[in-house]
């Protein structure tokens, strides 16, 4: 039986932020920094990219 966990942020002074729920268990999030609007999305193969 094998077992897989997630692996955990490394620790950090700064937050971490799990991209699967940015996304709502979807694959894209907007993401608003001074009136500019940014999409986050997961690729097929597990991969972050943030567009503006």
């Amino acid at each position: 039986m094998t077992i897989h966990t997630q692996p955990k942020p490394q620790q950090s002074s700064f937050p971490a932020h799990d991209a699967a729920q940015l996304t709502e268990g979807g694959d894209q999030a907007h993401i608003v920094l001074n009136d500019q609007v940014y999409t986050l999305r997961i690729t097929r193969a597990g991969k972050l990219i943030l567009t503006k």
